[in-house]
């Protein structure tokens, strides 16, 4: 039988080192598919949604650093992929989508499934998305979408008319308004010129009280980083896809910042003299030096994301390891440590006191205290990923990363429902390592519940079940109800905010996974031992208290204002809050407060 288009299509993403693919199937797109099923040297990992699919092509490409591809067919299964395509696009992954689209000869008529698909994926894949018309075509377009992908760090779309799938592959003639295109992409070697590191070294030496935040950007710069903060006598603040570029264990990395960051972060900006931004886009100027406080240094690949945050002196344009090699030998070794030492006294006061709000009684149980008994626990190279939400609190703060171990979530999207789909991803990129998902009960409820039916399908070829889903059951859409009280002073919207009570851990048994319930705070830690040990995947159900504030670094008093008149609307839940935020605020000042 003569090669398809789709039979091509398949052999060029093997050239190009594609070993998995995530999707979902339909009759736009079976040329493909049945292509998949003939070469069977690409894996293809059937998901509950095509939403889910694009979030595991976009967490594969986090956590491996390769070409995350979904696959969806035309119409509905197109439009499915959107979100999670954004969520790629934003935290600058490289994903392409191979999407299906009706027969060439039917479109243009209102045919069944017909969209415009290359205008609706302009925008998400603006870098690339091309709709092919003639088997000859296919081959440039397949190229060019991978290459630009991971050239750009973006997301690319390809879009196959279902008739062409099935035609015989022609290679393009060797004739007039034909392309010849190749396989394998290298990339470049990207290090700012020598008078702009001279420049940012005379700035960064210069300063007296250096503050460092990083990003996603350097999380293949983490010995560079390390080496340039010891050797400027900083404090490192990390953005939330920034989390794992340092261990917690460094007395001078102050944590997260931001509304879901730690005081010794917020300090650490308040209080510096200058700042070097390393592959970050962090987008909250409130949480950064005043304008004009601080010289400034910026690091990125990216020339849009420099000087966008903060108004810098030197905008360094490269690789964030290759650009910090570069400037390390010009950076001069400070002798006066009272700056470091401020900020190691800052991060020992913070430890102190969110260990005591993490340990403070809550009613059934402080969802702080779930991410704090799981830290110590995690074994090494533990992979953990967290939804958007309340939870999104306890793991910024509450998560202790270790050398080895990564993590991740939606970062510039910061969609509900990636913690599940970035966790399979997870697994099948690097299926020896235990994973670990953090999610609030809205986002399992909102498509991540379906996505177990994934595991229970898959997990045994995983050659290990050490994979868990940690559920914040707290029947409320938490962070939304806080921002409601303290951004927008309205009491909560118990018609918009309270959601049903689902018993997660007994669908988890239905489908063949482990299912545990706690309800006891003293049960907490023993539940993550026996997950932690358990040869199949565990899905705990953590009954945890919505009244626990998840209290940003600092309070303005505008946000006080807003919480005292949403309290004074009569909240329904206003008895718990007052008792669980007198609680948190006062938890380190009294001795032994919050145990009793």
């Amino acid at each position: 039988m003569a090669s398809t288009v789709g039979d091509f299509l398949v052999s060029r993403l093997s050239q190009w080192g594609v070993k998995r693919v995530f999707g979902y199937p339909g009759d736009g797109i079976n040329g493909v598919f049945g292509a998949l099923r003939r070469a069977g040297t690409i894996e293809f990992v059937q998901c509950r949604h095509e939403e889910m699919a694009a979030f595991m092509a976009s967490a594969h490409a986090k956590f491996t650093g390769e070409l995350g591809v979904c696959i969806a067919t035309s119409g509905p299964g197109a439009s499915h992929l959107l979100t999670g395509l954004y969520d790629a696009r934003l935290d600058h992954m490289p994903v392409l989508a191979i999407v299906g689209q009706q027969a060439r000869t039917a479109l243009g008529g209102h045919y069944q499934q017909e969209l415009d698909l290359v205008s609706m994926f302009k925008d998400v894949a603006g870098a690339f998305v091309q709709q092919a018309t003639a088997p000859a075509q296919v081959r440039h377009l397949l190229d060019r979408a991978v290459r630009t992908a991971l050239g750009e760090r973006r997301v690319t779309a390809l879009v196959l008319p279902n008739d062409l799938q099935e035609m015989p592959y022609e290679s393009p003639a060797r004739a007039h308004g034909t392309l010849h295109s190749g396989t394998g992409f290298n990339p470049p070697r990207i290090v700012p010129h020598p008078d702009a590191l001279q420049q940012a070294a005379q700035i960064l030496n210069a300063g007296k009280k250096v503050a460092i935040l990083v990003g996603a950007g350097a999380l293949q710069a983490r010995e560079q980083v390390s080496a340039i903060a010891e050797k400027l006598g900083a404090g490192v603040a990390k953005a939330l896809l920034g989390k794992a570029v340092l261990p917690d264990d460094l007395p001078w990395v102050t944590g997260c910042i931001g509304l879901l960051g730690t005081e010794p972060s917020l300090k650490l900006m308040n209080e510096c003299d200058t700042l070097l931004i390393i592959g970050s886009g962090f987008p909250y100027a409130e949480f950064l030096p005043e304008e004009g406080q601080a010289r400034g240094v910026q690091i990125d690949i990216a020339a849009d994301m420099l000087g966008l945050r903060y108004p810098m002196e030197v905008n360094l344009m490269g690789d964030a390891a290759q650009t910090l090699d570069a400037l390390l030998p010009l950076i001069e070794h400070k002798t006066r440590r009272s700056w470091r030492t401020k900020v190691e006294g800052w991060r020992k006061a913070w430890d102190k006191k969110l260990t005591q709000r993490a340990l403070s009684k809550a009613a059934p149980i402080n969802p702080q205290r779930v991410v704090h008994e799981l830290s110590p626990r995690l074994p090494d190279a533990a992979i953990i990923t967290c939804d958007s939400g309340s939870c999104a609190n306890w793991f910024a703060r509450d998560l202790r990363i270790r050398t080895g171990m990564e993590c991740s979530l939606s970062g510039g999207l910061a969609s509900m429902g990636a913690a599940v789909p970035y966790a399979i991803a997870a697994k099948f990129a690097h299926p020896e390592r235990c994973v670990v998902a953090l999610v609030g009960d809205g986002a399992m409820q909102m498509n991540n519940m379906a996505e177990l039916i994934t595991v229970a399908k898959y997990w045994r070829q995983w050659g290990n079940g050490r994979w868990i889903c940690a559920v914040f059951n707290n029947q409320d859409l938490n962070q939304v109800t806080w921002e409601q009280r303290v951004m927008e002073g309205d009491p909560k919207f118990a018609a918009s905010q309270d959601i049903p009570d689902v018993p997660y851990h007994l669908f988890a048994l239905s489908i063949g996974l482990k299912g545990l319930y706690v309800e006891r705070e003293q049960d907490v830690a023993g539940a993550w031992e026996q997950a932690l040990a358990s040869e199949v995947p565990v899905v705990i159900d953590f009954r945890t208290d919505p009244d626990v504030p998840p209290l940003p670094p600092h309070i303005t008093l505008e946000q006080a204002k807003k919480f005292a008149g949403a309290l004074l609307q009569g909240d329904p839940d206003q008895a718990g809050i007052l008792r669980q935020t007198a609680r948190q605020l006062i938890s380190g000042l009294l001795p032994g407060h919050g145990k009793a």
